[in-house]
């Protein structure tokens, strides 16, 4: 029986809370689950070719320096392995942000899209 779809939604700005969206968007569609990660509003900073903007983005060196992947690579990773990563477009507006500065691949879309992609799956808010 295939695993019910997972949903991320990111609506934070934290390094933080992005990092573990793409930890778990990562984890999940490494066990070949389906990943769609949804970013509105400061989230959408997660999505940029330029994450730098996160508050506390510093924080990546710190846990790079430990061992751990920080954004970039899990970003990669989960891009690699097929997760559905949308920018959520009145969260762009909101953010004052443009498409020409999300990482290639990135979609733009609503939530409804978001919604109908994951079906009856689990919905995790960061």
């Amino acid at each position: 029986m295939m695993a019910a779809p997972l949903g991320i939604l990111l609506i934070s700005g934290t390094h933080e809370r992005a990092h573990y969206a793409f930890v778990l968007a990562a984890g999940a569609a490494a066990l070949d689950r389906r990943v769609v990660l949804f970013a509105t509003n400061d989230g959408c900073r997660a999505l940029l070719v330029d994450w730098s903007s996160l508050t506390e983005a510093g924080r990546d060196a710190a846990i790079r320096a430990r061992g751990v992947a920080g954004i970039g690579e899990l970003r990669q990773s989960a891009a690699e392995m097929g997760v559905r990563m949308i920018a959520c477009e009145a969260g762009l507006r909101m953010a004052t942000l443009t498409e020409e500065v999300l990482a290639q691949g990135v979609e733009i879309a609503g939530i409804a899209t978001f919604l109908e992609a994951i079906e009856s799956g689990q919905i995790v808010t960061l």
